[in-house]
């Protein structure tokens, strides 16, 4: 069959990867994609966000199933926009409905969701800029560390944790007032969680689901979790202190009333549930929702699928989980992300890469990067590559990912020297 995979990522890279595996992808097209996607597909210059564009890429393509990678398509109404469609009709869509998809799309509706079917999470309140006076007398009868979280959809980048309350005021004032556009029209004031995060990646038809490798990312830019948040930089997977039994309890406690509160609230969900937890004194608690899979957790647990990714695909879409099958690599995986200067704030593109041919026994995938006008390998983005390796333990493949990171080049290259440093 055609496949189209929508996005332009290190995770959209991992993904492609693994689909092109399948002896069920007759031809995998990605869009964008990036210089990376295409050694196992077709690039398309479509932007996922351009609903029309990407029907036309269907319809020309004879594309059979679409799988929708990042996350702003699925909160604007793809899902949607596929169903409504009658000439869309029969095409299979991986990814949930825009409402939905307001599990990740609004702070606010996923604190709002989990309180009602009983899912552990921190204490919050949400204010506006009508409420801001309100907010600020809430601050008062805070204790540090406090959370402030962009309601929105803001890359990876609308949480600040504050260790003091005139600071967090400012920081509200600052946020409302449109630090981060639109997706901080609303803001959720959490309590802070102190304990060790991690990831669970769940693929479900709505009803039934099953569980894929566990990973833990680190999302500050600076050595030992410090400085601001980015889209991530680094991952491992599987995190050593998720044994079985804090595993049972998150299917028990987490995962199953989630999807109790999909079925009772009659989203339309066929796709990826991205839970990131907290693990306070061995207890998990959920700190947030995504509605398709993580970036840079992608890039290890693909490593660490053995399964045919197309076939657990269509069996999401085909509401045929219940028969899916996980298969896992006893490996451990770890990646090290390469990020441009002045990342997570400006930086500059159109830098040559070098020293990707020198890389062995570690997989490169490519995030922010593109083709100049002669064919070389250029940065297009704040995060450029992703360096995965595998090891007996994650310390095995994290020096792997580091000997060879340290292979690659570009101007104002930077990566975290200490990802698993907490572990």
């Amino acid at each position: 069959m055609n496949v189209l995979l929508l996005g332009g990522g290190g995770r959209e890279h991992a993904m492609a990867w693994r689909l092109s595996q399948s002896p069920l992808c007759q031809a995998l097209f990605v869009a964008p994609g990036n210089a990376g996607t295409s050694e196992y597909a077709t690039n398309l210059a479509v932007n996922p966000n351009d609903f029309p564009a990407v029907r036309a890429a269907v319809l020309s393509h004879a594309i059979s199933l679409v799988i929708c990678g990042p996350e702003e398509p699925l909160v604007r109404g793809i899902q949607d926009f596929f169903k409504a469609d009658e000439a869309l009709q029969g095409i299979r869509f991986i990814g949930p409905s825009a409402e939905a998809a307001q599990l990740e799309g609004s702070k606010a509706y996923a604190k709002e969701f989990m309180a009602a079917f009983g899912i552990p999470t921190a204490g919050y309140r949400s204010f506006t800029a009508a409420t801001l006076a309100e907010g600020l007398d809430y601050l008062d009868s805070r204790r540090p560390p406090i959370v402030l979280k962009a309601d929105g959809l803001a890359a990876g980048k609308g949480v600040v944790i504050l260790n003091d309350v005139g600071e967090a005021k400012t920081e509200l004032e600052a946020m409302l007032s449109g630090k981060f556009g639109a997706a901080s029209e609303e803001v959720v004031i959490e309590d802070f969680l102190d304990g060790i995060e991690f990831s669970v990646f769940v693929a479900t038809d709505g009803k039934d689901f099953r569980v894929l490798p566990v990973a833990k990312d680190y999302k500050r830019i600076g050595v030992g979790d410090t400085g601001p948040n980015t889209g991530g930089m680094g991952s491992v997977s599987h995190p050593p202190f998720v044994d079985a039994d804090m595993m049972a309890k998150v299917e028990q406690r987490i995962i199953m009333p989630t999807l109790r509160g999909i079925q009772e609230r009659s989203l339309d969900y066929k796709g990826f549930i991205f839970i990131g937890l907290i693990s306070v004194e061995g207890e998990p608690f959920v700190i947030e929702y995504n509605c398709r899979m993580g970036d840079p957790e992608t890039q290890s647990v693909m490593a660490r699928l053995n399964s045919d990714f197309l076939k657990l695909c269509l069996e999401m879409a085909d509401g045929e989980v219940a028969a899916a099958t996980i298969d896992i690599d006893p490996r451990q995986a770890a990646t090290v992300v390469m990020v441009s200067g002045g990342y997570p704030g400006p930086y500059e593109k159109g830098k040559h890469i070098i020293g990707l041919a020198d890389v062995t026994g570690s997989m490169v995938f490519h995030a922010g990067t593109t083709l100049d006008e002669v064919g070389d390998i250029v940065t297009n983005g704040g995060r450029v590559l992703a360096v995965t390796s595998y090891g007996d333990t994650f310390q095995e493949a994290l020096s792997l990912s580091y000997e060879n990171a340290r292979k690659i080049n570009f101007s104002g290259s930077n990566y975290r020297g200490d990802i698993g440093f907490d572990l």
